[in-house]
């Protein structure tokens, strides 16, 4: 699957490829467990084979806020973190059972320093994240909650379902009770 994503880049050919092959490592990982823990360094990117994922922190109250999904087909890492070398302030938690193809830093730093072609990949990688969160802020800021769960929806309607109520409400941030009053009023 990864394979398939770098060749559809264009950016890298086929001997850029077989490069970073041997340094990929499959990890299979259970529902709610984390692959990037809060206060810990984030040396390791994944792309996502099976799976979902959400990205969270905890408030100063103690409260679990999910900002970001996860899904096949999708890089996920603690990207400030990763790229900083501090300790991570998310959490990147499997929402359900996942497999991911995992590189770590230090092989990208290799590969990259070898390669130009490589920087241009995560040049490209870099600004796709960044238009993501830009993507994200204005949702947040001119849609309604509704408005935003209908996106969801449009986007990734096979792995919604999948997405419990907590999480989706907290994304959205609305309550419980309010995103399922949106569900019922939503007409297909």
């Amino acid at each position: 699957m990864i394979t398939a994503y770098l060749e559809s880049t264009g950016i890298l050919g086929p001997a850029e490829i077989e490069q970073v092959l041997p340094f990929h490592r499959e990890r299979t990982l259970k529902k709610n467990d984390l692959f990037v823990r809060e206060g810990e360094y984030c040396r390791e990117v994944a792309f996502v084979n099976s799976g979902i994922f959400r990205s969270f922190y905890t408030s100063d109250e103690g409260e679990e806020i999910t900002y970001c999904f996860r899904f096949p087909g999708e890089f996920v890492t603690a990207y400030s973190a990763f790229i900083t070398g501090e300790p991570s302030l998310e959490n990147m938690q499997a929402i359900s059972a996942a497999t991911l193809t995992v590189i770590r830093k230090e092989d990208l730093d290799r590969l990259s320093a070898a390669n130009p072609a490589w920087l241009r990949l995560m040049k490209t990688m870099a600004e796709q994240e960044f238009i993501g969160l830009e993507k994200r802020v204005f949702q947040l800021q001119r849609m309604q909650a509704a408005e935003r769960y209908r996106m969801l929806l449009e986007y990734q309607p096979e792995y919604v379902q999948n997405i419990p109520l907590q999480y989706l409400a907290s994304y959205l941030g609305i309550s419980q009770r309010h995103l399922s009053r949106i569900r019922k009023d939503l007409v297909f």
